[in-house]
């Protein structure tokens, strides 16, 4: 069985770095920027070093409505 590859999309304009959707995220798939957004936040960003399975929590706890997931 195929592995399910999905996407991670953070409007980084929108987060306001209160890394909700990194602490719900289960396989680590979203981390904090180094770089800071256009307010002064460090925005959620996707990790490189893990894949994201499309459970869609971070959608789902991010208060701005900043994140969305697209299943490939």
């Amino acid at each position: 069985m195929a592995k399910k590859q999905c996407k991670v999309v953070v409007n980084e304009s929108l987060c306001k770095g209160c890394n909700l959707c990194i602490e719900y995220c289960k396989h680590g798939a979203l981390r904090s920027s180094s770089g800071l957004n256009k307010m002064g936040y460090h925005y959620a960003e996707p990790s490189e070093e893990a894949e994201c399975i499309g459970c869609m929590m971070c959608t789902l706890v991010c208060p701005e409505v900043a994140i969305e997931v697209y299943g490939e």
